[in-house]
């Protein structure tokens, strides 16, 4: 999975999730809005025939790289958790 960067500014972050529609991308901005430092946050899909997702994300002072960064870990945390939980009901 690729990240193109629209724009990066001290509030702002905005990036294209290629190769990706929603379901990555859904999981993702349910998880960032949760973040109190983060003011808004929306993606979306240009064309319905696109192979990926418009972000964008604002803050209320944290670096939104960072919170991205922060939310990805988080992610991969729970993901790890319920694959573990998985593999004991086998």
């Amino acid at each position: 999975m690729k990240l193109e960067i629209v724009q990066n500014e001290k509030n702002t972050l905005e990036f294209y999730l290629l190769n990706e529609r929603h379901t990555i991308a859904n999981l993702l901005k349910e998880k960032l809005v949760k973040n109190n430092d983060v003011e808004f946050c929306a993606y979306k899909l240009d064309h319905p025939m696109d192979n990926k997702s418009r972000f964008i994300i604002k803050t209320s002072g944290k670096a939104p790289k960072k919170i991205l960064e922060e939310t990805i870990k988080e992610i991969k945390v729970e993901l790890e958790e319920f694959k573990k939980a998985f593999e004991k009901i086998k």
